[in-house]
């Protein structure tokens, strides 16, 4: 069992550690539901196999999401998907957006003198012309 992915070795992204790729790859199964809380997440071994890398690699982004409770070890069975696992990857994506988007975003507006009504009239407008978008909240 690994995560479903378009062709084997398709990780490799310049710049990004493996190990981080394997991680968020396995995120991203979590979220997308694909690999549900309580689930049996792929091994070591069949990672390594699957994307053709060293399996220290692939151990080593396992780690980092059994370090967050994403996953969690039982002994002689493997690593499972913590209960709640999702909702902490909501969590934290929310919190990453934040940081990396609106943040900045909002520093931007301020130095070419838009209001933040403003940035959200623009949102709500591009939003609109995004396919498959759905705007959701309080309407203003």
């Amino acid at each position: 069992m690994v995560p479903v992915t378009a062709e084997r070795g398709d990780l490799v992204e310049e710049g990004r550690p493996l190990f981080v790729q394997i991680a968020e790859e396995i995120e991203a199964s979590v979220l997308d539901g694909s690999l549900a809380e309580g689930e049996r997440a792929p091994s070591t071994n069949e990672l390594a196999a699957f994307h053709r890398i060293n399996p220290a690699t692939a151990a080593k982004g396992i780690n980092l999401l059994v370090d967050r409770e994403i996953l969690i070890k039982r002994r002689g069975l493997g690593m499972f998907v913590a209960e709640g696992a999702a909702e902490r990857l909501r969590t934290e994506r929310k919190l990453s957006f934040a940081d990396h988007y609106l943040t900045p975003m909002l520093a931007e507006a301020q130095n070419i003198g838009l209001s933040v009504d403003t940035v959200i009239d623009l949102l709500r407008e591009r939003a609109q012309q995004t396919p498959n978008h759905e705007v959701r909240g309080e309407s203003r």
